[in-house]
Order: C-alpha cells, then sequence, then structure tokens
C-alpha cells in the first residue's frame, strides 16, 4: 500500500554546466522548495530560433511537492541562464511510504 502521492512529484530542469545545476540545485534544496535533486550529464538536441542544436548539460531531477511549483519555478528562472529554462513537472503516482514522508519532511514547512 502506498501513501496519497497527489501532491508529489518530479520537476526536470536542464542546466547549461554542472555549477549552474548545483547552484540551482543547492537554492532549491536550502529553501525547502526541494527535498531532494539528482544532477546528470546529458545530450540535448533541439531546436532554438529555427537552428538545431546539440549541446552538452546537467539534467536536474527536482523531487518536491507540486504545491511549491510556483515557487520552485520562480526561483528556477532568477537563477537559471537560459532564456526558456525547461521546467516541467511530472507527477508521482506511487512510492513508498517513507520516502514520500521523506519528501513531505523536506519541502514547504514540513
Amino acid at each position: 500500500m502506498t501513501r496519497e502521492t497527489i501532491n508529489y512529484g518530479v520537476v526536470l530542469v536542464t542546466a547549461s554546466s554542472q555549477e549552474e545545476g548545483e547552484a540551482i540545485a543547492s537554492a532549491l534544496v536550502e529553501l525547502k522548495l526541494a527535498a531532494c535533486v539528482t544532477l546528470l550529464p546529458v545530450r540535448s538536441i533541439y531546436t532554438w530560433q529555427g537552428k538545431v542544436n546539440a549541446e552538452s548539460e546537467w539534467q536536474l531531477v527536482i523531487k518536491t511537492d507540486l504545491s511549491q511549483f510556483s515557487a520552485l519555478s520562480d526561483k528556477i528562472q532568477e537563477l537559471h541562464s537560459y532564456q526558456v529554462p525547461e521546467i516541467i513537472a511530472l507527477p508521482i503516482v506511487a512510492g513508498s511510504d517513507s520516502y514520500l514522508n521523506w519528501i513531505g519532511e523536506n519541502v514547504g514547512n514540513g
């Protein structure tokens, strides 16, 4: 049996460098907008201003309470170097009670 997860989710953000990703991640955790942020090196192929680009980036996987999404998104946009950063939220539909409780304890008012 899993805990109701309607408010919990994962937010995906790409950053231009490991340093930028770590700065964003640290700010989100310190402000209790995220319980945890995992950073992974990725290669992205995308269209920007009519041109196909291929770049190395850092993928942030942000575990949070989606009721915090607006504040989280605002902080990411404040710190991010991209004109249009990726900020997309995916709901967690199931998870272990202990992990979901941990997210709840570490986001927002706790």
